[in-house]
């Protein structure tokens, strides 16, 4: 397999933070729809295999510490950054982020022959990860009052609580939807790097890929060169790169997905 040089994208606290944060949203979704859909077969099922509701429940709390553990590190590591003058300000949002989405959209329509130029992070990016201060702060809020009922009912009154329920199951089914039809689509079934972006696992981004995904950032790092040993050949240029029938396959098996998910899991009258 073709090498090529490589340039650092994320270093070990990246993508220790994404490690903690990904293993433990899969093992809440997996405890987490079983209690919200409970009356359904296959929750029973579920349950069964975690060895009944207390063993699952519990599960579903060492998840929710895992991803607090996550959402802690993190802040502290930017707070840390910032204290040592290296906080980058790469993942706020810009009005350039509306002339990419535009471009973006213009090019995917064939109105305009080159992609968007993206930076450090595309706006694809940004939303991803401003996503998730959204949505840990409802669903870590949320998931302490159920946890901690007493104290809840000490600080807050019923109504707060009573919509607190309500907030964590609905915001839990919308992050469910982004990240497996948002999320992994960019990083997993886009042709572009199908089937798999290794970044999250090495840290490191081959020039070719930096070039197809983020050329204004690779003008700027050439100096920042890595050794090319271990480094696979980009995406961009892989054997998936454009292939219209891999296109095809994954929209047929995107949208069958998409409507089992409607039809088992959210009320919105498919039944």
């Amino acid at each position: 397999m073709r090498q090529e040089h490589a340039y650092e994208r994320f270093n070990i606290h990246h993508r220790l933070q994404h490690m903690m944060m990904f293993s433990s949203f899969i093992l809440l979704t997996v405890t987490g729809l079983p209690i919200k859909y409970s009356e359904a077969g296959w929750a029973a099922v579920i349950t069964g295999l975690f060895g009944g509701f207390d063993r699952m429940f519990t599960a579903h709390l060492i998840g929710a510490s895992v991803m607090i553990a996550s959402a802690v590190y993190h802040v502290v590591y930017l707070i840390l950054s910032a204290l040592r003058g290296q906080l980058s300000a790469a993942m706020f949002p810009t009005p350039g982020d509306v002339r990419d989405l535009l471009e973006n959209v213009a090019y995917h329509l064939g109105l305009r022959q080159s992609r968007a130029q993206y930076d450090r992070y595309s706006y694809k990016e940004k939303f991803d990860y401003w996503a998730v201060f959204w949505g840990m702060a409802i669903m870590v809020g949320s998931g302490l009052m159920m946890w901690f009922p007493d104290w809840a009912t000490r600080c807050f009154p019923r109504w707060v609580i009573d919509a607190s329920r309500f907030a964590h199951s609905d915001e839990a089914m919308l992050a469910i939807l982004a990240i497996f039809v948002w999320h992994f689509y960019n990083v997993h079934v886009n042709p572009d790097c199908f089937p798999i972006n290794t970044v999250w696992l090495t840290g490191r981004m081959s020039a070719g890929l930096m070039e197809h995904e983020h050329p204004r950032e690779l003008a700027r790092c050439r100096d920042r060169l890595l050794p090319s040993s271990g480094v696979i050949a980009p995406a961009a240029s892989g054997r998936f790169n454009g292939s219209r029938r891999l296109v095809i396959v994954q929209m047929v098996a995107y949208a069958a997905a998409l409507a089992w998910f409607l039809w088992v899991f959210l009320p919105v009258g498919l039944k």
